[in-house]
């Protein structure tokens, strides 16, 4: 799991966060590891939303809004109105906000799973190599002085393996939403009010994203509901629904910040720009 593999493996798709993933092995990273100090959610500042898995809609859900991207339909919680934005780190500590579920896959970082070409069940686990939390004087050395793996490393190798194990589950869950066409593009409006509560403003779209759509499910067979209620998928369902209104919340926070809600926005009666991709 910590041996420079002869297959090379390979990191899936464009990650978030992520900027050069490579295997861990003891040649090329005894007496390096992590080091966190000041401002260690830094690596998050930039990332607008952050992939949420299928257990996790509940937790994510109460805070930000989750919505689908890209042709797989990725869940992802919403941390900021537009890209290089994110409006629960702090941008003069580096500090996530307190109180706010912390999704895995930031919990997981630097770390990741490559798989291999001709093992897709194998995979090796790599780390951003890129990322400012690597160090030669490291608080969470990699490896012991003799070259075995530290506890902390054994810790973070457990975490990716179950986290993949979530993220399977969560792939599979996107995949019969979209096979059972669930999804529909949806749009979130915001429309500018003065101090007194009045309009001051014609409304603009703020968000434009894939999401379930109630009339669709609504339509569905019971036996095909009750499939998505012994899965576990239909409180998946319903966490992203309930979400959507969080929206008024992540509006409130950028404005806070100093952000025009409306800046890269488009009018309403206009067509919604295409979803963002994962």
């Amino acid at each position: 799991m910590v041996d420079a593999p002869a297959n090379a493996p390979q990191v899936q798709g464009n990650l978030p966060l992520y900027k050069k993933p490579e295997p861990i092995n003891v040649q090329a990273h005894k007496g390096k590891g992590l080091k966190y100090g000041d401002r260690p959610f830094d690596f998050l500042k930039g990332t607008h939303f952050v992939p949420v898995t299928l257990g996790e809609t509940g937790s994510a859900g109460a805070r930000y809004p989750i919505i689908f991207v890209g042709d797989s339909r990725v869940p992802v919680a919403v941390m900021g109105l537009q890209e290089g934005q994110n409006l629960f780190v702090d941008p003069e500590t580096g500090e996530f906000e307190r109180d706010c579920y912390l999704p895995g896959y930031v919990r997981r970082y630097p770390f990741v799973a490559a798989t291999h070409t001709e093992e897709k069940d194998r995979f090796t686990v790599c780390v951003d190599v890129g990322s400012h939390l690597m160090s030669d004087k490291p608080d969470q050395p990699f490896f012991t002085d003799d070259g075995q793996p530290s506890e902390f490393l054994n810790g973070a190798i457990d975490f990716v393996r179950r986290f993949e194990g979530e993220a399977a589950a969560t792939n599979a869950f996107s995949a019969r939403l979209k096979e059972l066409d669930l999804f529909e593009q949806q749009q979130t409006t915001w429309t500018p009010r003065d101090q007194q509560g009045n309009q001051n403003g014609d409304p603009v779209v703020i968000a434009s994203y894939w999401a379930v759509s109630g009339e669709k499910l609504r339509a569905l067979d019971p036996k095909v509901l009750a499939e998505l209620r012994d899965n576990a998928y239909l409180g998946g369902i319903y966490a992203h629904m309930l979400s959507q209104s969080q929206w008024d919340l992540i509006v409130s926070r950028a404005r806070r910040r100093g952000f025009d809600p409306a800046a890269n926005a488009q009018p309403a009666a206009s067509a919604p720009p295409p979803p963002p991709q994962a």
